[in-house]
């Protein structure tokens, strides 16, 4: 990093005239720690780079951001980082980023096609978004605007929700379902939860990775590094996954499943816990006269067991786990059943100081949401929930929400507001059951299909903020038909990348870890916290403010051409909760936005103030150290009553059946439907509670012999990084991954099979599309298998990305032109894990 600090990037700032000092210092000899040895201030901030959003300190020199560190105030993170933070300096200097409005003038739209972008100022752009929505007012088709969020701050219901909603349409998308809303799902119905849990990893015994990687690319990564040499003194570790990941290459147990099984080891790992005798009897219960009566293979009478805090273990016995012992699972996963009998009785033995982690990899499949729910059952059977040592909920982090908005929708916003939403939830074949409500959570990705198909009606306008769909969903192909089917679409974005391409109205984002206001909320290390970021510097660029400065400015334009409810929305009920006064421009309603929604965080006056948390003294000192820091956590205050329908733990989810049988219900059918529908093979009664799904894949294994799956880079900023040198330089960083390289990983004993040599350049062909890459030789993955890295393939982002940006030729592959739009229906979420597709690989000459 150092070496690349002083040498390639500062050469590649020399003509950039803000940075040419920089280039002059490493040019006559000095070095970046003399840069940082000068005057300097650190400033807060937060890191984007994962769901984590970590609190963090910029080094300014000048007007310039040199350093980045862990923001001492924080609790949570411990006031340190991963590498992730350090390569939003290289995001925001990047020279490829827009740097000014621009508007498209070759009308023809798809890849391969030149957008013929010419510079404009931002009236011209803003008016023209403008002009384009005042048309649907005029024609009574406001419903037919869509907005397209990615990444976001808690200011994000100012264009996310209030926009659509006070203009008139229903559809504000979120990328929510190609994250990990699966994942959630398995706590919810179990417990209660939909969220991300926490865990208390300096308390636990046993951690049980399921596909997750805490050491790299799963979510609390600083907290996870910071505190992993004590998990591994103090801890067994046992890691699922078909890849030797970071974490796995430091555990005790490696369990190189057959991706898309998990479900199948959920089950036999809850068989052995309760055959063994192993369950929690103080969370659970026992039998009345104490004697284990789960015998392999025989039912139990259910009236024999006292439960608990828990709903349903007898019945989960009898109708699905009797059978599932090791060899049965053996047979299934891959795995050695002395292996999986081993690691279930290692977990339960260190209970109930034990974590079954959960994550997208065991959820995120087409059959995934009862592998969620089993994995995570494995926490309620030890008694880990809520407790000391294991799986957790969160904090109370304390917000405000952005004003009502209520009085600002008119006649016609209240009309088709009420249109259904363009992704099609709530149908019988996408429950989306977020929280128990059918259609509550999103499909993001079936937005593409709804938009081709016009159904359930063709979108007009459309905007995307931060989000690059055509690049980061599965079945890409499909979002670049859908983008260039839109008649009008604006992005917004720092750099120009796939779905730029599509455009007809450009707009320069301001980067989000040090030129615009926002805050963010999360948890880690049991404390939660609200973060600031704050415009450290003034930015090189003519950019805005996504989610304040932005919309402001096309309130005001909109206002101009006859709809001023949005701009009195934004001018009336947003005021400086210090100063009142109300904004007159974007950068005055940015800072009061950020003032107002954290108001608990500072001002004294505030009923919550101190209640939950630090009682920082002012907007001066919140602004100052950047962070507000929860009470620490404390455990099994939920036991007794769970938000689940039964206010237990349930093994047999009552939660579940009453979202099933309301959707059902919704839809004039049956619950059986339902699973026929959502692509499950569940009957009757197994809706309800965890149990196997075989996996399901697209592709003949005779023709597509190899199961694909893929992985996260922990050098990826949101799949925003590929025009890093940093990233491309240490690309080895991730186990397997080769430097300036994008590699197809293939076990030895396969490629000797195929006549395959390490470098070959190979076509991997899945039956939805196919890609080149680099074949690298490496034991780290299951035969049979072969693993691709996320985050590699673009066709556009910029010249260090693309191996050709002007013809739009990829460096190397993107992974989603072979997934298929496969879905986990139940929750709405892209089910891009669990060996969706098969795929051949052939050598090219």
């Amino acid at each position: 990093m150092k070496t690349l600090g002083a040498g390639t990037v500062l050469a590649s700032f020399a003509g950039t005239p803000l940075l040419r000092n920089f280039a002059q210092a490493a040019t006559t000899g000095a070095s970046i720690e003399s840069l940082r040895a000068n005057a300097g201030r650190w400033i807060a901030s937060t890191c984007q780079g994962c769901t984590s959003w970590c609190p963090v300190q910029l080094r300014v020199i000048g007007n310039h951001v040199v350093d980045v560190r862990g923001n001492p105030h924080s609790k949570a993170n411990h006031g340190k980082i991963c590498p992730r933070p350090h390569l939003a300096i290289q995001q925001m200097y990047d020279p490829d980023r827009i740097k000014m409005p621009m508007k498209r003038t070759n009308p023809k739209k798809g890849r391969g096609e030149d957008p013929g972008f010419v510079p404009i100022s931002w009236d011209e752009a803003i008016g023209t978004i403008a002009d384009k929505m005042m048309e649907l007012r005029a024609n009574d088709e406001t419903h037919k605007y869509l907005f397209m969020r990615g990444r976001y701050s808690y200011l994000r219901d100012i264009i996310y929700s209030a926009m659509p909603k006070v203009f008139g349409s229903p559809n504000g998308i979120s990328h929510s379902a190609i994250c990990a809303e699966a994942e959630k799902f398995g706590p919810y119905y179990t417990e209660g939860f939909w969220d991300y849990r926490d865990y208390d990893l300096e308390n636990t015994r046993y951690v049980l990775c399921w596909g997750a990687d805490p050491l790299a690319s799963n979510r609390q990564v600083p907290h996870a590094i910071n505190v992993w040499s004590k998990v591994r003194e103090q801890a067994g570790i046992a890691v699922i996954d078909p890849r030797l990941s970071a974490t796995a290459a430091k555990a005790d147990h490696w369990l190189p499943i057959i991706p898309g099984e998990d479900g199948a080891l959920a089950v036999a790992i809850a068989h052995v816990i309760l055959s063994a005798g192993l369950w929690s009897r103080e969370f659970v219960g026992d039998f009345k006269d104490q004697q284990n009566r789960f015998i392999p293979g025989e039912s139990v009478d259910e009236t024999l067991f006292n439960e608990v805090h828990t709903h349903g273990v007898v019945k989960w016995w009898n109708l699905e786990l009797k059978d599932r012992t090791p060899e049965w699972a053996s047979e299934r996963t891959g795995l050695p059943a002395e292996q999986i009998r081993k690691v279930a009785i290692e977990f339960a033995s260190a209970a109930p100081r034990a974590i079954s982690w959960l994550s997208p990899g065991a959820a995120m499949q087409a059959r995934g949401g009862y592998s969620a729910m089993a994995a995570h059952a494995l926490n309620g059977l030890v008694g880990s929930v809520d407790h000391l040592g294991g799986t957790l909920q969160k904090t109370k982090v304390v917000a405000e929400d952005i004003p009502d908005f209520s009085d600002y929708i008119d006649e016609l916003a209240a009309k088709n507001g009420k249109q259904k939403k363009i992704d099609q939830r709530g149908r019988l074949e996408f429950p989306a059951l977020k929280s128990g409500k059918s259609g509550g959570g999103v499909v993001t990705n079936n937005t593409a299909d709804a938009i081709l198909n016009e159904d359930p009606y063709d979108i007009k306008v459309a905007i995307a903020c931060w989000s690059n769909f055509a690049f980061s969903c599965s079945g890409s192909d499909r979002w670049e038909r859908a983008l260039a089917k839109i008649p009008f679409f604006a992005h917004i974005t720092t750099n120009a990348s796939e779905t730029t391409q599509f455009a007809d109205i450009v707009l320069p984002a301001a980067h989000q870890i040090a030129e615009k206001w926002s805050f963010l909320k999360n948890k880690q290390n049991l404390h939660g916290y609200s973060s600031l970021t704050e415009p450290a510097v003034k930015p090189i660029w003519d950019v805005r403010q996504d989610e304040t400065e932005i919309p402001w400015m096309l309130a005001e334009a909109l206002a101009e051409r006859g709809f001023d409810n949005l701009h009195r929305y934004y001018k009336n009920e947003f005021a400086d909760p210090e100063t009142g006064k109300k904004p007159s421009n974007g950068s005055e309603f940015a800072l009061a936005a950020v003032k107002m929604l954290t108001r608990p965080c500072w001002d004294s006056s505030h009923a919550d103030h101190g209640k939950y948390g630090d009682a920082l003294q002012g907007w001066d000192e919140f602004a100052e150290k950047g962070v507000w820091n929860s009470k620490r956590y404390q455990t099994q205050e939920k036991w007794g009553h769970f938000k689940t329908a039964t206010g237990k733990f349930e093994f047999y989810s009552e939660t579940l059946k009453k979202a099933l049988e309301g959707h059902a219900k919704k839809n004039g059918t049956n619950v059986d439907a339902v699973m026929a529908a959502t692509n499950y093979l569940a009957r009757g009664e197994q809706a309800f509670y965890p149990h196997f799904e075989p996996a399901l894949r697209h592709g003949d294994a005779e023709q597509f012999p190899f199961i694909f799956f893929e992985h996260r880079s922990r050098l990826n900023r949101e799949g925003r990084s590929a025009n890093c040198t940093w990233y491309q330089e240490h690309k080895n960083a991730d186990p397997g991954d080769e430097n300036w390289d994008d590699v197809l990983k293939m076990n030895p004993v396969d490629a000797a099979r195929l006549g395959l040599k390490n470098k070959d350049s190979v076509r991997v062909t899945s039956p939805s599309g196919a890609i080149t890459v680099h074949l690298k030789l490496w034991e780290g993955v299951r035969p049979g298998t072969v693993a691709k890295c996320y985050g590699q393939g673009h066709w556009a982002y910029g010249r260090v990305a693309a191996a050709d940006f002007k013809h739009h030729q990829p460096l190397g592959g993107n992974n989603n032109e072979l997934l298929p739009a496969e879905y986990e229906r139940l929750s709405g979420s892209t089910a891009r894990h669990g060996g969706t597709t098969r795929v051949q690989v052939t050598k090219i000459a």
